[in-house]
């Protein structure tokens, strides 16, 4: 390096007190760094095409990482050209640091591409989501923390000094940042005790929606208004949790009302075609708890109380079976003669 420096004709003059020869190392540096940048850019994310599928998130973090990754290369090999410019090595490491830094923060969303590259149906459940989720922010957190370190470092800031200064300060610290050591205890007890997962449908107090991410902070939780609500999971130590998502069955209490004037007959008859409905279906369970009886005798009707339990994971196919339900059930109306309760009607005595 230093002969390719003399070889360029002024580099022993100086421009404003500033050297030609230390200006000119930087600018060879500088695009050497470019280059090195632009190249490990490109051949990274080919090197990783195989995890990568499947992942758009992964792919734009291996060529975020690519970029990032070609900078500290660059740094490391202009630092071992250069000997005697000690400002330009020191500047040389920082921005290196800093760069791997970044690097490894970028290279967190990879996690999910090998993760989703190692499942075998290639669709990640709510528990692989809730893993993902968890270790992204693991990784973030010590990758912030380790990283401040080495950027002291590079600093040239004596870390012996630092770590007995964390040592002093180390009570007021904690006390100011209660509320953070409560979320973070707060996400490991989700994680350990996995009330819900990634995806689940959860009752939490007055919150109510679908588990997007959790954090070692806050759980983003979406709502059926399409908002979302970050809630702090010191919360969730604490809270009741309601999850809709492990439910082993869907319970359905359906009423149907007949008028007041309909033979007994019928209507004992009408109880006993629903209760068969019940049975006979594919997609009911518990047949030793389900019934359709009368359960109320009023002024103007008769209703008949029904309890049905669905097995049946998807709401969709709930209410798709409902509905072929309730017409089998007008069609058995029909068939024994009976109407239904009309409020606009008026019935003699």
């Amino acid at each position: 390096m230093q002969k390719l420096i003399e070889a360029i004709p002024g580099h022993d003059k100086e421009v404003y007190g500033i050297s030609m020869e230390s200006v000119i190392a930087a600018s060879l540096l500088l695009i050497l760094i470019l280059i090195i940048r632009e190249i490990t850019g490109i051949i990274l994310p080919k090197i990783f095409s195989t995890v990568s599928v499947g992942s758009e998130v992964a792919k734009q973090a291996l060529s975020n990482s690519g970029k990032s990754l070609g900078v500290a290369a660059g740094c490391w090999v202009a630092m071992n050209l250069i000997d005697d410019m000690d400002w330009i090595v020191s500047t040389l490491q920082l921005v290196m640091v800093v760069a791997i830094v970044v690097t490894a923060f970028r290279f967190v969303g990879v996690i999910h591409a090998f993760v989703l590259w190692t499942d075998d149906d290639g669709v990640l459940d709510g528990s692989q989501k809730t893993v993902v989720s968890a270790a992204e922010s693991i990784m973030r957190f010590l990758i912030v923390i380790f990283g401040m370190v080495f950027i002291a470092d590079a600093l040239g800031f004596d870390l012996t000094t630092m770590v007995a200064g964390l040592g002093i300060t180390g009570l007021a610290l904690a006390l100011a940042a209660q509320d953070t050591i409560s979320n973070i205890f707060g996400a490991t007890t989700v994680l350990l005790d996995r009330p819900f997962q990634v995806g689940d449908w959860v009752v939490i107090g007055t919150v109510e929606g679908e588990v997007m991410e959790i954090g070692l902070r806050t759980t983003l939780i979406r709502t059926s208004l399409d908002t979302v609500i970050t809630m702090p999971n010191a919360n969730l130590a604490n809270t009741p949790v309601e999850n809709w998502g492990k439910r082993r069955f869907r319970r359905w209490q359906p009423i149907f009302k007949l008028d007041i004037n309909s033979d007994p007959t019928k209507v004992s008859d009408f109880c006993d075609g629903v209760a068969d409905l019940i049975a006979g279906h594919d997609k009911t369970m518990k047949e030793e708890d389900s019934f359709a009886r009368v359960s109320t005798l009023g002024p103007d009707a008769i209703d008949i109380g029904c309890n049905i339990y669905w097995n049946i994971s998807s709401g969709k196919i709930e209410r798709e079976a409902r509905d072929g339900f309730l017409i089998e059930v007008m069609q058995l109306a029909k068939n024994h003669g009976l109407n239904f309760h009309d409020n606009r009607r008026r019935h003699s005595s």
